[in-house]
Parts: structure tokens; sequence; C-alpha cells
């Protein structure tokens, strides 16, 4: 049996340690913090929700998270410059570049651990690994075809800046298309705000990471970007997850109060979603 002292990594401990003292950069610890077995991750080695056809099942669990990758790059201009903003653990990588085909692709990540624990993936996708904040793009102006950041947004330093980055860094007729968490509303009373300020400090967000689909539409548009259109959808991506949740193991055996930490978290989630606080968006715009 694995003990405690083995459970508990050193990026488990900083990330413990930034839900009380947050850093200069809280986005990086918590994605040290996350491998493969994350408990909110629908299949190892996919850290996004997924986008769903089902009811939450495992069976479909890989499917829907392929499927959310898919949607998104199919808005994407083939044989380009591609930019994966925010790559995870690098296995959308394989699935881009099948489906976009890109002259080249560069996965930015905000923190080199998840790069290297993605690299046979990086290698498979022929994709260029680059730590960098999304909200500062190490790329040349009008250097990319196309921009992808499938679920990250809410943890960049500012989405603004992102925008902002995506107009300069895409050619006249570049695309960027990403899915994002939004807030619908702010919390009202102890529960709620317990549950809001929880989930800020857990993932490493910003209080200006609770934008609504609007406001981040807006901060699209006051960039330059054009054409944004937003869909919602988290009728197709939290309730399925959060209905899977019940029905699949959360946590890795052997470390003492993951498990529990999981469900009490879920149980959060459920609750700002039941009562509509938080919702899930899908955007694409245009660099005129």
């Amino acid at each position: 049996m694995t003990s405690s002292s083995a459970a508990w990594t050193t990026e488990h401990v900083r990330h413990l340690g930034e839900m009380f003292w947050q850093g200069r950069n809280p986005a990086a610890r918590v994605y040290e913090s996350m491998g493969a077995d994350f408990f909110l991750a629908p299949a190892p080695g996919w850290l996004n929700l997924g986008l769903w056809e089902g009811d939450g099942s495992p069976d479909e669990a890989e499917a829907a998270s392929r499927r959310l990758v898919a949607t998104l790059a199919s808005a994407l201009p083939a044989g380009g410059v591609i930019v994966d903003a925010g790559n995870g653990l690098g296995v959308q990588g394989p699935l881009i570049a099948e489906l976009v085909r890109p002259r080249r692709l560069v996965a930015v990540n905000i923190t080199e651990r998840q790069l290297a624990a993605g690299r046979r993936w990086l290698k498979e996708a022929s994709a260029a690994p680059v730590v960098a904040d999304a909200a500062r793009l190490p790329i040349a102006d009008g250097a990319a075809d196309g921009i992808i950041s499938v679920e990250a947004a809410f943890h960049f330093s500012s989405r603004r800046a992102f925008f902002e980055q995506c107009y300069r860094v895409l050619r006249p007729g570049g695309v960027v298309t990403m899915s994002d968490l939004f807030t619908e509303r702010m919390p009202r009373g102890p529960v709620e705000l317990l549950c809001g300020l929880t989930q800020l400090r857990v993932f490493g967000l910003r209080p200006g990471a609770a934008m609504s689909a609007r406001q981040i539409a807006a901060a699209a548009t006051s960039a330059g970007l054009a054409d944004v259109q937003v869909t919602c959808c988290g009728d197709r991506v939290i309730a399925p997850v959060r209905r899977g949740a019940a029905v699949r193991p959360l946590g890795r055996p052997g470390r003492p109060g993951h498990v529990t930490a999981a469900r009490a978290l879920l149980r959060q989630v459920e609750l700002l979603w039941r009562r509509h606080l938080i919702d899930y968006v899908l955007l694409r715009a245009v660099r005129p």
C-alpha cells in the first residue's frame, strides 16, 4: 500500500499552499499538480470536460473529450500555423494535427512540467513546445493562421490580454476558437459565496476570471476581433460530467483525502451549476 508521504507530491503541497497564499502564477501551480489521473478528467490524459451526446456514461468519456477538441478544431484553417494555447498534457495535439494538417503546430503551456509530461504526444503531433503565458505570446505579429484554446482561458492571467494577443498574432482572416467556463451571475448568500471562493482558490483562478459569456464576447470584440460567435452548452458539458462522476472512481487509491476532497469539490460544482452561477461556452472569432 502506498504511504501517505509517497501519496502527496511536492506539487500537491505547493498547490495546497497557494490556496491560502496565492503566488504570482497560481495557474502554474494548479497545472503542475495535475496528472493524467486528475479527478475531473473524464478519461486519462484528457483534461477537458468533454462535449457529450449521452448522460455522462464512462463509456463515452474519451469520445466526449475528443469531440470537444474536434468541434473547436473544425473552425481552424487547414495547412497553416496553429497555436494551441494551454495545451494541457498534450493528448489533444495529435487530434488537432490529424484534423487540421497544420504546417506548424505550436503548443503553449504556462508550465514546463506539463509539456514534459506530454512529450510523446507533442512528438506525435510534430508540435513545438513553448513555455509562456497566453496573455504574452512569444510569437511574431501576424505569424499564425489559427489559435485554439481548449478549456484554459479562465486560467489565463487576463482574457482581455489573451484576445489582444490573438489579434496581434493572427494574420488577417485568421481564426481563434476556444471553449471556456463562464459565470452567469455572482454568488448570493454565504453558501454560494463559499462555493465560489473555494473553486477560485482550488483551481488557482483570479477574481477577474469571473466573467459572463457576454463580457467574454465583448472582450474579444474590444480587442479588435470580428464575427464573434458564442454558443452556451453547459447541458452538454457540465451536466453530464456531474452525472458521470457519481458512477466512476475519483482520485487514485492510496492518496489519503483525494477522493473525499474530489467529491466535496464536485458537490460545489453541482450547486453552482444547479443554481445557474456557471455555464460553458464555445467561442469563435476572426481577425479582420
